[in-house]
């Protein structure tokens, strides 16, 4: 997973040199992120060192066009409530294509992405709104991750995972929803990143020809 500025600056780094046949300088990057080229240079090399881009033939850092990895299809399975937990869907109903670098991952992890509609407004204070795709990683989870869990063993729920003393609890980001406690928790995936299917969203880059965005946690 790619802190968000450095998947940001991927993002624009992939579009701008499919634009325009080549990278952005360091100015380009500073400029679009209103920052220093200094600090966008410390992100190129942060990128560099994760191998997701390279120093090209003049000097800029950019993707080799022989060496972009391919998008894969990811399941998406059915919808999961933002919101009060509801009977879990196990089914594949849909695949959305996507770039597993964009999220920090190589073509060969991709296994390990799938992907959930949500349905529902607890977790908007954590910028997921009803309709997206949440973008997720199978892996043990840490304290603060959002979490796709199952609650006793057949309700599915989309929250922040919570440690409380010697338990852990479900909590959302809408103070409309009381944390849910229960004698099972299973969590099975963790939220790495948003797919978003409508709305204004100049603050994130396009992936598709459907004008999708996406969204980076």
């Amino acid at each position: 997973m790619l802190p968000e500025r450095q998947a940001q600056i991927f993002a624009f780094l992939r579009s701008f040199q499919e634009e325009h046949g080549a990278p952005p300088s360091t100015r380009d990057i500073a400029r679009k992120f209103k920052t220093s080229q200094p600090t966008a240079l410390g992100h190129l090399h942060a990128l560099a060192r994760k191998g997701i881009i390279e120093k090209l033939g003049d000097g800029r850092f950019g993707i080799r066009t022989n060496s972009r990895l391919r998008h894969i299809d990811v399941p998406v399975f059915g919808c999961i409530p933002a919101g009060d937990p509801v009977a879990a869907e196990q089914q594949s109903d849909e695949t959305i294509a996507l770039d597993p670098s964009l999220f920090g991952f190589s073509a060969e992890q991709h296994r390990a992405l799938w992907a959930l509609r949500v349905s529902g407004d607890s977790m908007e204070g954590a910028g997921i709104l009803d309709g997206d795709l949440a973008i997720m990683h199978k892996r043990e989870p840490r304290t603060g991750d959002i979490v796709a869990a199952l609650v006793d063993g057949n309700a599915a729920t989309l929250k922040t995972l919570v440690k409380d003393k010697d338990r852990f609890i479900l909590r959302a980001a809408n103070e409309r929803y009381k944390d849910i406690v229960a004698a099972n928790l299973e969590v099975q995936g963790v939220l790495v990143g948003l797919v978003r299917t409508g709305g204004p969203q100049a603050h994130v880059p396009k992936v598709d020809q459907a004008r999708t965005a996406l969204g980076f946690l």
